[in-house]
């Protein structure tokens, strides 16, 4: 018999569990969460690129994204605090290669030589993220001046070149100090989370940018308090459940600060999704909590203002920490915060994941050198189209990761396999604008090389390849083919 659409499992399944959901957010965003490789026949998808090429609407944003961990370095320069990151990377056994964030690409050095390349390739954006214990040291009280400086000569020089600046305001290197004091499982963090996000508005408020709040609060919840393969490096359901809200209700003190504070620029939250597809008939509701767990979570208090209610229980699939211990910490007046209007939804697309009957994360599809990502290009067309469909009312979308890593930790120029990778999102995302998706910008992960976090420096993502030693950087041919898209403002056939 012919293999049958996982997708229209998906779909089927999703509305037994009271309506149809979104694509599913990326379960393991490392190697570490409880995926399994049991390969499962897959069906073809019917859709073939077309012969011509695909343009994008007039005024497509093209960019390239980094975070201020991954590249910067320099991590005590400057009066800049220790961070979670800084602590989980100097504990022997936690990073794979033993390496650290310093000095990482040297960004904080080499920046504007950095931003003179991405003026070169033509890029018209660049997202980099703020690292929080630059501004304040101990994620609370008198700013640090230097670091504030830093972050203003950079937007400066992105302007002076004409690149728009996509501000992440926290890309997961919290203040060690407010770790000490509880991190995410505490409701405090959130606060000082709003603090520190009206400072950094008040800092660029004559900047026309896009600002976002929270980088995938789903792994540093899973990834960082449950599976405990990230820093803080915790292991406790309860506190990734108090994570999840804590980080959420942080998002909802930003979005309020950036909109009292007047700041220019447009706000919004980027959340890693992806589909949930299950394996066969038998594994359906198993697939409706991993994709209550992995995205409505996220989801639906960020644009519905409510909790979904299938995401804790003690079902397979489902997140098994205290229900009624989450639904104390959600106060009064929080999902309303949590629900402000937003400007973009950012959306963080690596590939999907098959679920079996037990809740396993099976692989359906072929991994990258990341073991944990499945490449399904078509997926992306599936995401963008279910929240097209799941949430009418949601704002303009953007893609602010989507990549792949070298498959030799030496990195090559000659990365052929990232260029068919990034063709084939591409195609995905003009068709999925073609069939109505209000799509606005792309910005592909990595613009270089850098510290793949738990991966240290053993992995590579980025187009543009750094020489550790060095800091040379040279354009992989990825990043040449892009740059010829970028221009173009369309992807060209296969």
């Amino acid at each position: 018999m012919p293999a049958r659409d996982p997708r229209l499992d998906r779909r089927a399944v999703l509305q037994l569990g009271g309506g149809v959901a979104a694509a599913g957010i990326l379960a393991a965003c490392t190697s570490g969460g409880p995926v399994t490789s049991t390969p499962t026949p897959t069906a073809p998808t019917g859709w073939q690129p077309p012969a011509e090429p695909m343009a994008f609407p007039a005024g497509f944003v093209w960019g390239a994204a980094t975070s201020s961990f991954q590249v910067e370095g320099s991590t005590t320069a400057d009066g800049r605090g220790q961070s979670i990151w800084d602590t989980f990377a100097a504990t022997p056994g936690r990073i794979s290669d033993g390496s650290t964030g310093d000095p990482a690409a040297d960004h904080y050095r080499l920046w504007e030589s950095d931003l003179d390349l991405i003026a070169d390739l033509g890029l018209a954006a660049y997202r980099f993220s703020v690292a929080w214990p630059r501004i304040q040291p101990t994620g609370s009280g008198a700013v640090n001046q230097p670091g504030v400086d830093f972050y203003r000569r950079l937007v400066d020089g992105l302007l002076a070149r004409g690149i728009h600046p996509a501000i992440t305001l926290y890309h997961w290197d919290l203040p060690q100090a407010l770790q000490d004091a509880g991190g995410w499982a505490v409701r405090e963090t959130a606060d000082r989370f709003g603090e520190y996000a009206a400072i950094m508005f008040d800092a660029l408020r004559d900047v026309d940018a896009t600002w976002l709040t929270i980088n995938e609060p789903k792994t540093t919840a899973y990834v960082g308090h449950r599976w405990g393969v990230h820093a803080p490096g915790i292991t406790d359901d309860d506190q990734a459940a108090a994570a999840i809200h804590h980080q959420l209700l942080a998002h909802g003190r930003a979005v309020q600060a950036f909109r009292a504070g007047g700041a220019a620029g447009q706000i919004g939250i980027a959340l890693n999704l992806l589909p949930v597809y299950p394996t066969n008939r038998e594994s359906d509701r198993a697939a409706v909590y991993t994709d209550a767990v992995e995205n409505r979570m996220f989801l639906d208090p960020v644009l519905l203002g409510r909790y979904p209610s299938d995401a804790i229980g003690s079902e397979p699939g489902q997140l098994p920490a205290d229900a009624g211990a989450f639904a104390d910490l959600v106060l009064d007046g929080d999902l309303d915060v949590i629900a402000a209007p937003l400007d973009v939804l950012a959306v963080q697309y690596y590939g999907v994941t098959g679920v079996d009957q037990f809740a396993n994360q099976v692989d359906l599809y072929p991994t990258s050198a990341a073991v944990w990502q499945q490449v399904h290009p078509e997926g992306l067309y599936d995401l963008l189209i279910d929240l097209l469909i799941d949430y009418p009312d949601a704002p303009p979308l953007l893609i602010t990761e989507n990549g792949i890593p070298d498959r030799t930790p030496e990195g090559t120029t000659d990365d052929v396999e990232r260029l068919e990778f990034l063709r084939a999102h591409l195609q995905q995302a003009a068709r999925a604008i073609a069939d109505g998706v209000e799509l606005v910008g792309y910005y592909a992960w990595s613009l270089l090389d850098n510290f793949e976090w738990a991966e240290g420096m053993s992995q590579r993502w980025g187009l543009v390849h750094v020489d550790f030693a060095t800091q040379e950087r040279t354009p992989k041919a990825s990043m040449e083919w892009y740059s010829a898209v970028v221009r173009a403002n369309e992807v060209p056939p296969s």
